[in-house]
């Protein structure tokens, strides 16, 4: 398509015509509400190049991130991102093309798109999917509306409630409510686990499904998953994975022969790509054989040499997303995925536990352990005690953290474990770099018992120092405008 351009048509006017073609000049003010059109110039700052470029390399300063130290934020999975999956999404026929163009012009694509569903349907046990969803949440909500699309069909409509562990990720309930559910909380037992003794009393002809994550936010892996699923498939139910902690299992369990009926994947979280935030994100959604045919379309498929968008599917819940899903990223998973093969992606997981487990190993003699086991890539502490005596939260630990260049770990998540410190150092970090992380939390479970106001006061070293919280909660700062008139 051509691209519209601006141009000087007569003093004092700006016209928009496309190039190479003979469509007139249109006026400005013929194509716009006159109430639109500013009629005094911008207040635009006036600025060197020099002070901008000052301006953003300092606030760049201010940030943290992966590239500059630790970052064990549980549930999140900061990882390395490989410079080489930024290489590959920037290639000109990847990033220059139109998602527009018709498929015979974008083959390469389609078929990096096609290999990955494949790849990642293996990965998960389950037979295609669609990359359309933009996040986890995204891909969630898809999967809660496939599954509204398949009581449809059968007639079930009676089938209202979706079944979730008090442990979920919030994220779980929200979907499946926006999609039109009833949520009814499981509680988990004195293990940590979902108990299937609970499950089985809603296991009814109103029940739609349970939304899981296997290993849960704990760390832990529902040992009678095999039990759940069975229970819920014979109530005529459907089991949805959170496929936010496939970082533990892969290459070594399936979600689909647990007995999962559909997944998503957070594609930042287990295949190196960059986090959401209002930013880049992707959340594909896989599939067995019983909701395939409710897939969003279009559904990536081959005839014969052709890579085509098929949108060819009666039954489909239609689109989901603008064109095809978040293509950058989605290079960037297929490039992962390429380059470590199948043994890599095994070796991710079992570094992603390994790692996990020492740092339990190593911490929980200084912090209480609420659940005392293998963990898998993930395990949560808490600070419960230390307040209880020296009155220092898990906020305190986290804001100690700063001080030395450490970002926190998630605190107060999950819900169900009192300050909580939820901590995931990923298959990517050195062994000098965990003992480092022990030796920084040791001393400021050490320190809470000597000096523990010095933790009320930190961080000190960092360029913000330690928000007033109740202030910033009941009168928040939203505008720099706002912002320059408090100062």
């Amino acid at each position: 398509m051509s691209r519209l351009i601006f141009e000087k048509s007569r003093p004092g006017t700006v016209g928009y015509r496309y190039p190479n073609c003979d469509v007139p000049y249109c006026d400005s003010k013929e194509l716009f509400k006159q109430n639109l059109i500013r009629r005094e110039p911008a207040r635009l700052p006036e600025m060197g190049e020099n002070e901008v470029i000052r301006h953003f390399t300092e606030l760049s300063r201010r940030n943290f991130g992966i590239d500059l130290g630790f970052y064990p934020l549980g549930s999140c999975t900061m990882k390395y991102n490989p410079r080489i999956n930024e290489k590959s999404a920037g290639l000109d026929g990847f990033n220059a093309l139109h998602p527009l163009q018709p498929d015979e012009q974008s083959q390469g694509t389609l078929e990096m798109m096609y290999d990955l569903i494949a790849s990642l349907s293996e990965v998960t046990g389950m037979k295609w999917g669609t990359l359309a969803p933009f996040a986890g949440a995204h891909g969630e909500f898809t999967g809660m509306k496939l599954f509204k699309a398949y009581f449809r069909a059968r007639g079930e409509m009676g089938r209202t409630k979706i079944l979730m562990p008090d442990s979920a990720h919030g994220t779980n309930p929200a979907s499946a409510h926006i999609a039109g559910f009833d949520i009814v909380e499981i509680k988990s037992d004195s293990r940590g686990h979902v108990d299937p003794s609970v499950v089985r009393e809603y296991c009814d002809e109103t029940l739609a499904g349970i939304m899981m994550t296997n290993p849960n936010t704990l760390g832990i892996f529902e040992k009678e998953i095999m039990e759940i699923a069975g229970m819920i498939h014979e109530a005529g139910g459907l089991l949805y994975y959170d496929g936010a902690n496939m970082n533990a299992i892969m290459g070594k369990v399936m979600p689909g022969k647990m007995g999962f009926d559909c997944v998503h994947l957070n594609l930042h979280k287990t295949f190196s790509t960059p986090h959401g935030g209002g930013g880049p994100g992707a959340g594909p959604v896989f599939v067995n054989e019983k909701l395939i045919e409710f897939l969003p379309t279009p559904v990536v498929e081959k005839e014969g040499e052709l890579y085509i968008n098929s949108f060819n599917h009666s039954l489909s819940i239609g689109r989901v997303g603008g064109f095809h899903g978040n293509i950058g990223v989605l290079i960037r998973a297929m490039t992962y995925i390429l380059i470590n093969g199948e043994d890599g992606l095994t070796d991710v997981s079992e570094f992603a536990v390994l790692n996990a487990n020492y740092l339990r190993e190593k911490l929980k003699d200084f912090y209480d352990l609420p659940y005392d086991e293998v963990c898998k890539h993930e395990f949560v502490l808490s600070a419960k005690s230390l307040k209880e005596n020296y009155g220092i939260s898990a906020l305190d630990i986290a804001k100690g953290l700063l001080d030395k260049n450490i970002h926190p770990p998630t605190i107060y998540f999950p819900l169900i474990v009192e300050e909580a410190l939820m901590i995931e150092p990923t298959e990517t970090e050195t062994r000098e770099t965990l003992d480092g992380f022990v030796e920084v939390m040791i001393s400021l479970a050490k320190i809470a018992s000597s000096d523990p106001d010095s933790l009320h006061m930190a961080p000190v070293n960092a360029l913000v120092g330690r928000v007033d919280e109740v202030l910033a909660a009941r009168k928040p700062v939203v505008n720099y405008f706002n912002a320059e008139e408090e100062r």
